[in-house]
């Protein structure tokens, strides 16, 4: 029991100072959102928001292309972490740092790489014009498309990490014994693979989801003002038109987006689990 008493007194600061320098501060924030004159609480500046069709498009741009980052990435995440967990031990290193390699480099010089990429005389509108597919440069920046492309260069090392760290802890043995027992690579894959991996992939998920509703330098640059997200509307509320109420709406809905995946892919991995 003393013992006990020990682990608790020496965690309390650390709590002491997430609650006081993060929890509180953050809590504070989104009540404002819920406030309405008078000292009232209600949810006419949803409604407000909402209202609004601008913002309605900006939402539901914005749940689009984050779905379709995290799908992208899921898909694109899989093939290449299998890869990376079946490298010989001494090449894993080199691959792993391969992969963490683009973290290390600033968003801002990321996303101006994709502008000079994209851009009317950039290298894609030049090979789309080598190749006869276009006779004149196409408009790719400030698009939903080169949101989407820059986005899922961002952060599907995030997926890929996740789900190697999850292959790695697979047991071999697991899907040799599916291939023994008659199943092919797709039925491996589904019955044994996913399941054993799923935390991986919720993991995944959750980081790519936040980082494509939370972003900001990406969606600006690509984006510009013809493409808003929500995080730059957030950003327009804040700096050019000082409505603070707006913006508290706006946070609100970007936590609970990120909480309704984040609860929505451990459901359906609950599920899975059960069948």
């Amino acid at each position: 029991m003393q013992k006990k008493h020990v682990g608790i007194l020496l965690v309390m600061p650390a709590l002491v100072f997430t609650l006081a320098c993060f929890l509180l501060p953050v809590l504070a924030l989104l009540l404002e959102a819920f406030q309405i004159d008078g000292g009232a609480w209600g949810l006419q500046r949803f409604v407000a928001f909402f209202g609004d069709p601008l913002n309605r498009q900006v939402f539901l741009r914005t749940l689009r292309i984050a779905v379709l980052v995290t799908l992208s990435a899921v898909l694109l995440g899989y093939p290449a972490a299998q890869a990376a967990a079946k490298v010989a031990p001494r090449y894993r290193g080199l691959m792993l740092g391969m992969m963490i390699l683009p973290l290390m480099v600033s968003p801002i010089a990321r996303t101006y790489a994709w502008i000079v990429l994209l851009g009317r005389n950039g290298a894609v509108n030049s090979a789309l014009q080598a190749l006869g597919l276009s006779d004149e440069p196409q408009r790719l920046l400030f698009s939903e498309l080169a949101v989407y492309v820059g986005l899922l260069q961002l952060l599907l090392p995030l997926m890929l990490m996740s789900l190697v760290g999850a292959l790695e802890n697979l047991p071999r043995d697991v899907t040799h014994a599916a291939a023994t027992l008659g199943a092919n690579a797709w039925q491996t894959f589904c019955k044994v693979t996913l399941p054993l991996t799923q935390e991986g992939l919720i993991v995944g998920g959750t980081l790519v989801f936040t980082g494509c509703v939370t972003a900001y330098v990406t969606p600006a640059l690509l984006g510009g003002p013809k493409v808003l997200m929500l995080e730059t509307l957030l950003y327009q509320k804040v700096s050019v038109e000082s409505d603070f109420g707006s913006a508290n709406v706006i946070a609100v809905i970007l936590v609970v987006m990120t909480l309704m995946v984040n609860a929505g892919l451990k459901r359906i991995s609950s599920s899975r689990s059960k069948v």
